[in-house]
């Protein structure tokens, strides 16, 4: 296959090139034009002509889409996300756990961990642990019953059960013994600071015992405060910590979206979307972690009126964060690519164009609007 005449991002700018697939790799990155096809390889050649041309998108941090959760444990429902999320131009997915007690997790993890990629699909790259190792005053959306300290040794149990694939896992470090387990864990995992009360100073030594990640930056944390930092300075001081951030138009207001990327740079923010089940579907009533809650257009909260999470999909929140928020496009492509494959370990293998790097691309047209997907070497949209 051959993608032609786009604007393919080289990641850090845009350039008119053409891009030459074999298999499920990308194999040349040619000057457009540099060949011509007969009009037997017409059906080979994808003219992307005033189009973008970027990687497949990465969600390092979602729940479901199309009235499933992965919290279902139900691999007929982990095809129907994933088939969604490829049409939507996510090549790459993190499933995103809740917290619940270890005889509910272990199930899940396990289900993740079995599923068989079907063509057609977005490729499961790592599990998101989301709690139960939280702060119970910052549960958000998330059960207050389940919450607990962090376990090295549960911890190890539900990473036997995900053969591995637990690649993140969220720690509130000012509760009793989770410093512990940062300092423990950090070689094995990325551990993120989430859901949390913590200050200032008990956030840096959540950095210096090796957490290198923060889960939805601004939401369930203490804000900035010119007397009182909390962990987003902390986090922001560091060049090794990446933070994820929400731009679906909701749970962040554009200016802070700004602020974001201005203080961690471009190089180390994550585009999410934390889609819930309803992501693809309309109003109406759903369920999270045990608990109800109600989506009103592109607003999703519980019963008490916090937000629960979002209904829009991650290429949604790239496109919300050019258009309406003001981030420049090459930062908002490296946030949704080149910067979750990185903080993931596998910078190498997804989140670029590049020669020996799977195929995953979209092609979007001056708008951003999806006008093509490639999965791992092939058009499937």
């Amino acid at each position: 296959m051959r993608i032609a005449n786009g604007k393919v991002f080289d990641g850090q700018c845009f350039r008119e090139r053409d891009v030459v697939v074999e298999g499920q790799a990308f194999s040349r990155i040619e000057a457009s034009g540099a060949a011509t096809c007969d009009a037997g390889d017409a059906d080979d050649i994808l003219d992307a002509s005033g189009c973008y041309v970027i990687p497949g998108l990465i969600d390092v941090h979602f729940h479901g889409a199309m009235g499933h959760d992965f919290c279902d444990a139900s691999d007929e429902g982990i095809s129907v996300i994933a088939a969604y999320e490829a049409s939507r131009g996510v090549t790459s997915i993190c499933p995103t756990t809740m917290t619940l007690p270890e005889e509910r997790l272990a199930p899940i993890v396990a289900s993740v961990a079995a599923h068989e990629t079907a063509a057609g699909e977005a490729g499961i790259v790592g599990i998101n642990m989301e709690g139960p190792y939280i702060a119970p005053d910052k549960v958000g959306a998330q059960n207050p019953a389940y919450v607990r300290s962090a376990s090295i040794e549960e911890f190890d149990r539900l990473q036997q059960q995900a053969k591995g694939l637990i690649k993140l896992v969220d720690v509130a470090p000012e509760q009793p013994g989770n410093l512990e387990f940062i300092r423990q864990m950090s070689h094995d995992v990325r551990v993120s600071v989430a859901h949390t009360c913590t200050g200032y100073d008990d956030a840096c030594a959540a950095f210096d015992a090796g957490a290198r990640h923060m889960t939805h930056l601004f939401n369930a944390m203490p804000s900035l405060h010119h007397r009182e930092p909390g962990p987003i300075a902390a986090g922001a001081e560091r060049n090794d910590v990446t933070a994820e951030i929400i731009a679906d138009g909701v749970h962040i207001h554009p200016a802070m979206v700004r602020l974001a990327f201005a203080l961690f740079g471009d190089d180390r923010m994550i585009l999410i979307s934390d889609s819930l089940r309803a992501c693809g579907l309309g109003d109406g009533e759903y369920e999270l972690g045990g608990q109800q809650f109600f989506v009103k257009g592109n607003r999703a909260t519980i019963a008490n009126g916090s937000l629960a999470g979002s209904v829009s999909d991650v290429m949604a929140c790239m496109r919300t964060a050019v258009r309406t928020m003001g981030i420049p496009l090459t930062s908002a492509v490296k946030a949704a690519t080149v910067n979750p494959a990185r903080a993931l370990g596998l910078d190498g293998k997804l989140g670029a164009i590049a020669p020996g790097y799977q195929a995953d691309a979209v092609v979007l047209d001056c708008d951003l609007n999806i006008k093509h997907v490639v999965l791992r070497g092939k058009a499937i949209a």
